[in-house]
């Protein structure tokens, strides 16, 4: 099975079809969204239709922190956060905020965990950033590899028999094999909207018959999305941010 593992769309239209554009040709047999497919940005109610098409085609969908704020606000976001979701929230369809609100935390797949922030406890949103804070998804979950975005940066951590962490150097475009003596998180990065200085949508495909993960981006026109988040009155930020993928 290829599986294309996808999160942190953030109602980013251009990067969201730009992705699904790139995965034609690539023998891909299901698709999974690892949560918040709106936020930030100017078309939530376009990447929602689009997940819902996937969803009911067989892919796997589980909820982010920004979809569930769109049932319930999290008073720990950061004001931008607030004020995008704020702007969201009526630009979705009943259905469409009921399907956010049905999203499970996680979903297994095999010997794959999906989760949009940490495996230890999903509703918490927690940011797994480092070595650290990646232990208690390892010590938890019992999956041999964890998927999970939030961060909107790509990265590989696994975790020997003796329970040591480590940080993976990561290619992009490169298949990474996934060693079986060990088990793995990888932070998938984000389709729309990077933050780790590279303003392309990130992806990832996971390939269980070669055991292997490939980190892959794909540019688009980051122009045409940070334009429209400036006429929708969304933060500036949220439109830098697109244009310096950071």
């Amino acid at each position: 099975m290829r599986l294309a593992v996808l999160t942190d769309i953030h109602g980013n239209r251009e990067a969201f079809a730009a992705v699904l554009a790139d995965l034609e040709g690539r023998e891909i047999d299901r698709i999974a969204l690892l949560g918040d497919i709106v936020g930030y940005g100017p078309d939530p109610g376009w990447c929602c239709d689009r997940a819902m098409v996937l969803v009911a085609g067989g892919a796997l969908a589980v909820q982010g922190n920004h979809d569930a704020a769109i049932s319930a606000m999290d008073p720990a976001m950061n004001a931008n956060a607030r004020k995008a979701l704020d702007w969201t929230r009526p630009q979705l369809s009943e259905a469409q905020r009921q399907f956010l609100a049905g999203l499970p935390l996680s979903a297994d797949l095999g010997d794959l965990r999906l989760v949009h922030a940490s495996a230890n406890a999903p509703g918490d949103w927690i940011y797994v950033t480092s070595e650290q804070r990646a232990m208690p998804s390892f010590r938890v979950c019992e999956a041999r590899v964890i998927l999970c975005g939030h961060v909107h940066v790509p990265a590989l951590m696994s975790c020997d028999r003796a329970g040591q962490v480590r940080q993976q150097r990561i290619l992009q475009a490169s298949p990474v094999p996934l060693i079986r003596s060990r088990r793995w998180l990888a932070v998938v990065g984000s389709v729309g909207q990077p933050r780790d200085g590279v303003p392309q949508a990130g992806y990832a495909i996971w390939d269980d018959a070669r055991n292997e993960l490939c980190f892959r981006r794909v540019p688009y026109d980051t122009a045409a999305t940070a334009a429209k988040v400036r006429a929708a009155g969304l933060p500036e930020t949220l439109a830098l941010r697109l244009l310096r993928g950071e």
